[in-house]
């Protein structure tokens, strides 16, 4: 399972690593990757992990989130 998360604010390769960061820590994601190009990070989960997890996770590292998509 994927999730996508909009993320506004980060604008370079430094920013993609914090976000990705913060987001492995959580228990149940196997990988992020981020990119401050499409503004979006693409978290791969072994288990369900609520949107305020990740959502906190980010906001945390002093960026926005201004969605999440499920696939």
């Amino acid at each position: 399972m994927t999730q996508t998360l909009v993320i506004e604010g980060m604008m370079c390769g430094h920013c993609e690593a914090r976000v990705k960061k913060a987001l492995e820590k959580i228990d149940g994601v196997i990988s992020a990757e981020a990119s401050n190009v499409s503004g979006t990070a693409t978290v791969t989960l072994s288990k369900d992990v609520p949107d305020e997890g990740l959502k906190a996770a980010v906001e945390e590292q002093d960026y926005a989130v201004k969605g999440i998509a499920s696939k």
